[in-house]
């Protein structure tokens, strides 16, 4: 049997995570995919839009909890970025499509789900291939919104998370030399 290294996890853990992440990831498809969108009344996609960054700022801010208390930090953290991408873009996703739907002409062309889930990528990316555009004002703050938000979470997940994985590693390792260094009990 495989003797564990301090502070990593094992293949078995490592591969329920990825799992795990395939099916988180591909749950939140799924219900992109499947959910009635753009049939509410004008106007409640900006609404919808803050709901969806709410609970994003929700899910960061426990996946930053988690990964201070994990004892594997690192595997945490890339977890909390495999979840908050997606989550983000898929958030804005819906407000663009939806958009789409209520109020035509807001983009240069329509959207179907794919084309907004497309052009939230290239938004994200910063690549503006140009092919789709945001015509209105709406869309237009939406757009300047995800780019907020995107520099936001880049921003959180190079500084905290990665920081507070560091620092969770680093209590881990104090933790692990001190047991190493403590003499063993008297029997």
């Amino acid at each position: 049997m495989a003797t564990l290294q301090p502070g990593r996890p094992s293949r078995r853990l490592a591969t329920l995570v990825i799992l795990r992440l395939c099916l988180v990831t591909a749950a939140m498809f799924w219900v992109y995919a499947t959910v009635p969108l753009g049939e509410r009344p004008e106007g409640t996609a900006l609404v919808g839009l803050l709901v969806s960054l709410l609970v994003l700022a929700i899910v960061v801010v426990w996946q930053i909890y988690a990964v201070t208390r994990s004892p594997f930090p690192r595997l945490r953290a890339v977890e909390a970025v495999t979840v908050s991408v997606p989550l983000l873009l898929l958030s804005f996703s819906v407000c663009y499509f939806v958009t789409a739907q209520t109020e035509p002409g807001s983009f240069n062309e329509a959207l179907t789900r794919v084309d907004a889930f497309y052009f939230s990528v290239t938004v994200f990316a910063t690549v503006g291939f140009g092919d789709i555009v945001a015509t209105s004002t709406l869309a237009r703050v939406q757009v300047t919104a995800q780019m907020i938000a995107d520099l936001v979470l880049i921003g959180l997940i190079a500084k905290v998370l990665v920081g507070a994985a560091q620092r969770r590693r680093q209590a881990l390792d104090a933790e692990r030399r001190a047991r190493e260094s403590d003499p063993a009990p008297d029997g």
